[in-house]
């Protein structure tokens, strides 16, 4: 009978082909078949889609809605979610040892990271440009690949390592293309082009934010697999702390001022529904897959959202566009090819 070994961490998971007349079932699992590839598919189409409708919610240039609200809806969306998948599904099965909330103590720290990210975008806006912001967030990539290996004890090939190196690489290119987009378009109507800045300490913070961005997605990871609870619960878990971190966040003042609904327009509800459906597609992700395959979700990503832009907003694609998608091509098959 053929088995699969699984290595992770310590652990080892044991995935074996049971015949009809085998007295053990074959344990519930995501291949990667038709149902997991259009699943990411999906994963990409949506995050890619996020900033063309962004886009379109303007209103003469600016939004017009509080994006702490939206991200606080958003958090409401999955955990009503959560909590109507774990009622349908998996509730009759759960055990009352599984209930309590010291299971929940874990989901504690990745909301706590992700709020603080949110606030240090805002921050770092005084410490530079949002273009350069855009660049060196690609570096988000290295610091996953280092916390994924250093985190769960996973080792990388070389061909790997080339991948992950040429996913930031394309990340990098894309940036650019937007600027030197935005750069041909203001030289155009005849403004003078924005110059690239950052200081010291916003170079502090901005590898901070992609240090906290990789520790959050692979301790998320981490807790996903190594707790055996039902996926619905442990998103009950996790979006419940994530509710009540931006439910604060919006209360102390992240709301600018405005009413919690003001300026929400069908495409708003649209990014809401969207980036809920997007979080609980990822967490399904995060479980069976890893955070190294959300990275290369956001990365396709972006060709979603250049393709969007330039049909829905009018972005000019550069040559450097066509350089990102094959560098994300081949880190594609350098690394699924080990």
């Amino acid at each position: 009978m053929p088995i699969l070994r699984l290595e992770y961490g310590k652990q080892m998971i044991v995935i074996s082909n049971v015949g009809p007349d085998d007295p053990v079932p074959p344990r519930r699992r995501w291949p990667w078949g038709t149902g997991w590839v259009a699943l990411l598919l999906l994963s990409v189409v949506i995050y890619g889609s996020h900033a063309p409708l962004i886009g379109l919610s303007k209103v003469g240039g600016v939004v017009p809605f509080s994006s702490s609200s939206c991200v606080v809806l958003i958090e409401l969306a999955k955990l009503l979610t959560a909590l109507s998948l774990l009622a349908a599904h998996d509730l009759p099965t759960l055990s009352t040892g599984l209930l309590p909330w010291m299971h929940a103590a874990p989901y504690i720290l990745p909301a706590l990271l992700y709020a603080l990210n949110n606030n240090l975008v805002v921050v770092m806006q005084a410490h530079m440009d949002p273009s350069t912001f855009q660049v060196l967030s690609n570096l988000k990539v290295a610091m996953t690949g280092l916390f994924y290996c250093t985190c769960l004890g996973k080792r990388l090939s070389c061909r790997q390592w080339v991948a992950l190196s040429l996913l930031m690489l394309a990340g990098v290119c894309h940036s650019y293309s937007s600027l030197e987009t935005k750069g041909l378009g203001e030289a155009g109507g005849g403004a003078a082009q924005t110059k690239l800045h950052i200081s010291t300490w916003g170079l502090l913070l901005v590898l901070s934010y992609c240090s906290f961005s990789g520790l959050a997605a692979v301790y998320t990871e981490l807790i996903l697999k190594t707790q055996q609870l039902p996926l619905s619960l442990q998103n009950v878990y996790l979006y419940a702390f994530g509710v009540a971190v931006n439910v604060t966040a919006h209360l102390l003042g992240a709301g600018g001022g405005q009413s919690f609904l003001e300026g929400y327009s069908l495409v708003v509800w649209v990014i809401v529904l969207s980036q809920a459906a997007n979080g609980l597609l990822m967490s399904v992700v995060m479980k069976y897959g890893s955070s190294i395959t959300r990275l290369f979700v956001i990365s396709c990503s972006m060709l979603v959202n250049a393709a969007l832009s330039w049909a829905l907003l009018g972005l000019q694609l550069t040559p450097l566009f066509g350089l990102a998608v094959l560098m994300i091509g081949l880190a594609v098959h350098l690394y699924y090819s080990d």
